[in-house]
């Protein structure tokens, strides 16, 4: 254990989280999402007991996201209208906005399949025991840095 350290960031999160760069991402997903396949040849990191919220929670506690910009998308809600967020993806987003990691409008719904070639593109997946549907983030990486000083 460590102190000051979500107890749900194993080992193996907090070691993949760490080893990405600025601009990598980390796909946050729920139980259904075919994480085996698109993360073929990445690091596939399992919490089968953890809600969505919990574990995006326990990952925004030690990750920097990619600000400004649009550093949070997440899947969007099939046959629905333009700007349609289930009550979970609501929640996620207020989380965001809460922990001071981004603002609503830099959480953006990408289509279903566009969002899989995100995935696919991302540095690794997070999956968890979260059995709502469309319950599936992605996080850009950020930096952290202090005053840039001027020489």
């Amino acid at each position: 254990m460590l102190k000051g350290i979500d107890p749900l960031l194993t080992p193996e999160l907090l070691k993949t989280l760490a080893e990405m760069g600025h601009g990598d991402a980390v796909a946050v997903v729920d139980a259904n999402f075919t994480a085996a396949s698109l993360g073929r040849g990445k690091p596939v990191v399992r919490l089968p007991g953890a809600s969505l919220p919990r574990a995006c929670a326990a990952v925004l506690s030690v990750f920097p996201l990619d600000l400004p910009g649009q550093p949070v998308s997440f899947m969007a809600v099939s046959e629905q209208p333009a700007g349609h967020r289930s009550a979970l993806q609501r929640e996620l987003v207020a989380l965001c906005a809460s922990a001071g990691s981004a603002a609503p409008a830099q959480c953006v719904a990408v289509e279903r399949f566009a969002f899989y070639e995100q995935v696919e593109q991302a540095y690794a997946i997070v999956q968890t025991g979260e059995l709502q549907p469309y319950a599936n983030f992605l996080f850009r990486k950020g930096v952290l840095a202090g005053a840039l000083e001027n020489g």
